[in-house]
């Protein structure tokens, strides 16, 4: 009898995705709340875990697993909702000391000191938290919980930190307030309950080449699947292109592999996915660790897909239900495969994107090729979702080639022929 897999926010596109897994006709795969229910309203955690509930209680048949693919807060849904019918899946504050930035930092520092940078929690409502700060200059600014580097900051100087901290005053409570009636559900050390989802995390600047490896824990066991380099621009604050495989020394790569596995078995971290984001500064030889994201990560599928033959979804089902995943490597029709992303700087009306019939012929001409797009004509780039503070991104586009040259050629062919316009007459990546 087929399993009945249940996906947070699923769009189209991932159930496609999903249902082209090995043994695919063995799983029924259902949408668990829509993607701008779930994503982009920020609508109340409670409201939220209601609605899941509500939703499995009505289902009739066998509740088998549920998986997520988006950060918070379907990250820290999964694990209560397996909660309640006894599915396999990491404990709330496992993924907690994963998505709580203050809390993930206090663990790492325990766990693999040697990679963590210098941290403290500031009150970003604290009229005198400025004069708190005890880092040094530059270092980033961060809610302690955000995603897609929604307001963090680049601070080198007292001015910039009081203007960060106004910017965050403002919006910090979308996704704090949320978060605080997660925390609710957890059992937290006196430590970090105080730090609550209103809080940022201020940590010292670390720099270099961005990969991350993505993997998963099964019965106390670590396993990694493949490391994903990440590119960005000049200015080092925005991603431009995630890269598979990573073309990192074999001995970072090591490295980074056994943090992970260092880590997450002393999280307590089990029964999940997961990829954690690493950056390697050469000139120092020395590896930092940013976060680790408690989950696979969409972007990567497609890669894994073209290299593979397999994508992350084959990984993500199997631990859900419990089963050891079966992986096969470099089985796919590609040597190297890159997730670029489709970059806007500085505000603008989109005045055209790719039309239906446009998409298309892209489709024939790129038929490997895997385009999504995030915008629609006439609304403003500062009205998408989910941006961060330097960039807007009106899509990606997931492509195949030999190395990394045709990656690059086959990119710009794609871009040329991609029809998008704006009000300031400036291109897409410039």
């Amino acid at each position: 009898m087929p399993r009945n897999v249940f996906v947070l926010g699923m769009r189209d596109w991932q159930r496609a995705e999903l249902e082209s897994i090995d043994h695919a006709e063995e799983h029924r795969f259902h949408g668990l709340l829509d993607h701008q229910t779930l994503v982009c309203s920020h609508a109340p955690f409670d409201e939220l875990l209601a609605a899941c509930r509500a939703h499995l209680a009505a289902f009739r048949g066998a509740i088998d697993a549920v998986i997520c693919h988006w950060d918070y807060p379907s990250s820290c849904l999964a694990p209560v909702l397996a909660a309640d019918y006894g599915l396999p899946g990491p404990s709330l504050e496992a993924v907690l000391r994963c998505e709580h930035k203050y809390w993930a930092r206090l663990e790492q520092l325990k766990a693999v000191p040697e990679c963590v940078p210098a941290f403290q929690a500031l009150n970003p409502f604290d009229p005198h938290a400025a004069d708190k700060l005890v880092l040094n200059y530059p270092f980033w600014l961060k809610p302690v919980k955000g995603f897609s580097s929604q307001l963090g900051f680049h601070i080198e100087s007292r001015h910039q930190l009081e203007e960060a901290l106004g910017r965050t005053r403002a919006h910090i409570a979308t996704l704090g307030r949320p978060f605080n009636q997660t925390l609710a559900l957890a059992d937290l050390p006196k430590r970090v309950a105080r730090v609550d989802g209103l809080y940022c995390l201020a940590e010292s600047f670390m720099s270099g080449v961005q990969a991350a490896p993505e993997g998963y824990a099964r019965n106390g066991q670590v396993f990694i699947h493949g490391i994903i380099d990440m590119l960005k621009d000049p200015a080092g604050h925005s991603f431009t292109e995630y890269r598979y495989p990573s073309r990192l020394p074999e001995t970072i790569q090591a490295h980074m592999i056994d943090v992970c596995k260092r880590l997450i078995a002393a999280i307590g971290f089990d029964q999940g996915c997961f990829n954690v984001e690493f950056l390697w500064d050469e000139a120092r030889d020395k590896l930092w660790l940013v976060e680790v994201n408690p989950r696979i990560s969409q972007s990567h599928s497609d890669l894994f897909l073209k290299v593979d033959g397999m994508s992350n979804h084959e990984i993500a089902v199997a631990v859900a239900l419990g089963r050891a995943p079966r992986f096969r490597r470099a089985g796919g029709r590609y040597k190297a495969a890159g997730m670029f992303m489709l970059n806007k700087y500085g505000d603008a009306e989109i005045l055209r994107v790719p039309h239906p019939e446009e998409l298309e012929a892209l489709a024939r001409e790129f038929p490997d090729a895997h385009l999504m797009l995030e915008a629609r004509e006439g609304i403003r780039l500062s009205e998408l979702p989910n941006q961060d503070a330097y960039r807007y991104v009106v899509g990606e586009a997931s492509i195949g080639g030999e190395d990394d040259a045709d990656l690059q050629a086959k990119f710009q062919r794609l871009l040329a022929r991609a029809p998008f316009e704006f009000s300031d007459h400036r291109p897409l990546n410039q």
